[in-house]
């Protein structure tokens, strides 16, 4: 397949004459608004379907293992450590090896590290599989969204992000009620079996319908950069693994945060004095990028933690079922995909700072709503708290998603789709963590050896708490923040 450069800006139009577009002109534009989206966004469905399988089949597990239904969240951290540590070389080796080439490759590893955690017997087996899963998923994601940047011109990129993001979503969709069926009447270790023909149609899709993109300039790899992020995420992600959890002693997890903080910290002195750093920190310094990744992470710390947190509350403490916990929380995602098909419409009418200010509120708002939920709650409510909740959550992070790219230029989008990508991965990291720490904490207050309801609830106020500081960054944004990408006059 011949290889593609980045699109470029359309011809301007000849006053009182009509644009007419040619057959192929529509060809192309079908290909980059739908089919090429929607395909990797298949593929990504394999890691969105399998993460909230896996919420959903945590009680399970734990008890298969012998273990505390707590431990068994290091089964979602380890994949996600292993994604923040190794998305930072993702846009580099699209850029050195071709972005199709390194996603097709990032896929056959997801499935075969897939297949060695629905072998794992122990704990400590099913983390080293997820570990291996989480670097193969840190290549698959920002690699396709960067496929996405490369062929898509600016003012489609909202509408194509939001096609991207669809199938994505039936993940969530069909996750819970499908890993609830597999615990209840299977066994656990077909939640990961199920991956390897999702991944062999999709990399029949893929080598069909995704173009190649074209190379490159890719600079040397800053291995210096790498070690000092890694083992500086390592240690942080790893001291909200154990904060409060009295595993290892108070001064030890205090030793972790210090030391990742100072790795960090040096990698930031590292950076402004190295020309092509592995992470680009002066991105930063763009508003509609900080608002995005910074003040979206706050809401992000709760989008990681309330699949957890669900779980816990649902089948731990009311006694549910796998299966029906898995169908009562579907309806969330189902509300995130329904909200896929406006979100461009409303962001083209009201403009992305208003729509993240007003609707920060009311995810928000929703957040804390989990809390109310009691033994006695008729499913109903409860189903119809969670879709709306997913409803307007999939409206706020389709509008960051977006608004993270508005002013990035075409040689730097691997820079910018690594960095968005490894800050979502670690704030969710940390969101599941602190959830977990949280439950723990509230537990032993109550003087309780188990989770209740009335130990899970405050963690749902502290997490739909933090929600609110994202509007920080969001009210100093420029009312035409991301404009151009609305096609707004």
């Amino acid at each position: 397949m011949t290889e593609i450069s980045a699109p470029d800006a359309p011809d301007t139009a000849v006053p009182g004459k009509p644009v007419v577009a040619t057959p192929e002109e529509r060809a192309a534009a079908l290909s980059r608004g739908w089919i090429v989206p929607a395909v990797i966004g298949s593929a990504l469905m394999m890691q969105t379907l399998n993460a909230t399988v896996l919420s959903n089949a945590l009680p399970a597990m734990a008890r298969d293992m012998g273990e505390d239904p707590l431990r068994l969240n290091l089964a979602i951290t380890m994949y996600l450590l292993a994604a923040a540590v190794f998305l930072p070389i993702s846009g580099w080796a699209a850029d050195k090896f071709g972005a199709k080439r390194i996603f097709i490759l990032a896929m056959v590893l997801y499935a075969l590290s897939s297949a060695l955690c629905g072998f794992a017997d122990t704990l400590l087996e099913l983390v080293g599989g997820r570990l291996l899963q989480g670097a193969a998923g840190a290549m698959m994601a920002p690699v396709g969204r960067l496929v996405l940047l490369r062929t898509t011109p600016k003012n489609e990129l909202v509408g194509a992000m939001s096609v991207l993001t669809m199938p994505a979503l039936l993940g969530p969709v069909i996750g819970p009620p499908v890993g609830g069926f597999i615990v209840t009447f299977w066994d656990w270790p077909w939640i990961f079996f199920m991956n390897l023909p999702i991944a062999a149609a999709g990399l029949l899709l893929v080598i069909r319908f995704v173009p190649n993109v074209a190379l490159q300039d890719a600079k040397r790899l800053d291995w210096k950069g790498m070690l000092l992020t890694g083992i500086g995420l390592a240690c942080v992600i790893f001291g909200f693994e154990n904060l409060g959890r009295d595993v290892l002693p108070a001064l030890a997890v205090a030793g972790l945060f210090a030391a990742g903080i100072a790795m960090l910290w040096t990698y930031a002195w590292h950076a402004r004095r190295t020309p092509h750093a592995i992470l680009d920190l002066s991105l930063f310094r763009l508003s509609t990028f900080q608002a995005a990744v910074v003040g979206g992470a706050f809401m992000r710390i709760a989008m990681g933690a309330t699949p957890f947190m669900l779980a816990m509350l649902l089948q731990v403490a009311f006694g549910m079922t796998a299966l029906a916990a898995g169908l009562l929380t579907f309806i969330g995602a189902a509300g995130a995909l329904i909200m896929k098909t406006t979100a461009p419409p409303i962001l083209r009418r009201f403009g992305f700072r208003r729509v993240l200010i007003v609707n920060s509120v009311i995810t928000g708002v929703f957040f804390l709503a989990y809390a109310a939920f009691q033994i006695d709650t008729p499913h109903w409510v409860i189903m119809l708290v969670l879709l709306a909740g997913g409803f307007f959550r999939s409206l706020q992070f389709t509008s960051l998603n977006g608004l993270a790219y508005a002013e990035i230029e075409q040689d730097r989008m691997s820079r910018a789709s690594t960095m968005s990508a490894m800050a979502q991965q670690l704030i969710q990291s940390v969101g599941i963590g602190l959830a977990a720490t949280l439950i723990h904490v509230f537990t032993q207050m109550a003087g309780q050896s188990e989770m209740t309801a009335e130990t899970i609830s405050p963690a749902f106020l502290v997490i739909g708490a933090l929600t609110f500081v994202s509007l920080v960054f969001y009210v100093r944004l420029p009312k035409d923040a991301g404009d151009d990408m609305n096609r707004r006059s």
